[in-house]
């Protein structure tokens, strides 16, 4: 292993820092490109690849002809004083299509009742409205959120939990201007209290629960 790491780099008498191994140029700019969440200017990729800067210019040139001849998907651009990959502007329709699609997409059933509580009882907490509709919400509130339906409106001054309402998007998706224009649907859906009662009725106390057997027949099975 000690043979394998001292033949992939050396080290600088000047700065006492390893130097990293001189990889093929193109590749190593595409990686960093890949990986970078805004332009990189040359003098950037420069010191990344440790390479002259003229020489990283005619690799970044040659890597825009070179997926321009083979009619690429994406390209490579420098914009705003730095390089990034973008999608080719012929399949922007294509991109268009996928991204609309996935916002799109039909609510699932558990969706769809976790937002109807949280319109009709807003602002409301996660756990308040699993209490409502008896299931962990987590993973559905999550999806609201990232649909922008949903959104955090402060916190619990009691429990210091986060609430939730729903958002101006919301309105506009089944569209109305306010929460007043709602459907009257919330006379069907039990109150608040009224759950958290029948939650503490139906949990047993303490002493019930180390009365209970811990083996043995269960659901009558025994009687």
């Amino acid at each position: 292993m000690s043979e394998t790491m001292v033949s992939t780099g050396s080290t600088n008498p000047d700065q006492g820092e390893p130097e990293l191994p001189l990889a093929p140029l193109r590749p190593a700019l595409e990686a960093l490109l890949m990986v970078a969440d805004q332009p990189l200017d040359v003098a950037t990729l420069a010191s990344a690849v440790r390479r002259p800067v003229p020489e990283v210019e005619q690799a970044l040139a040659a890597l825009v002809e070179e997926y321009d001849a083979d009619a690429r998907g994406f390209e490579l651009r420098d914009v705003a004083g730095g390089w990034r990959y973008y999608t080719r502007d012929d399949y922007a329709s294509v991109v268009e299509a996928f991204v609309l699609e996935g916002q799109q997409a039909r609510l699932t059933q558990a969706a769809l009742e976790t937002l109807a509580v949280v319109a009709y009882q807003q602002p409301v907490s996660r756990s308040r409205v699993s209490a409502v509709r008896g299931v962990n919400v987590d993973g559905v509130m999550r999806t609201l959120l990232t649909r922008g339906l949903v959104e955090e409106a402060g916190t619990d001054a009691e429990s210091g939990a986060h609430l939730y309402r729903t958002t101006g998007y919301f309105l506009e998706r089944i569209g109305v201007t306010s929460l007043d224009e709602l459907p009257e649907l919330a006379p069907f859906l039990p109150e608040l209290d009224e759950v958290e009662q029948e939650h503490v009725r139906e949990t047993p106390l303490p002493q019930q629960r180390e009365a209970a057997p811990t083996s043995g027949p269960t659901d009558g099975a025994g009687e």
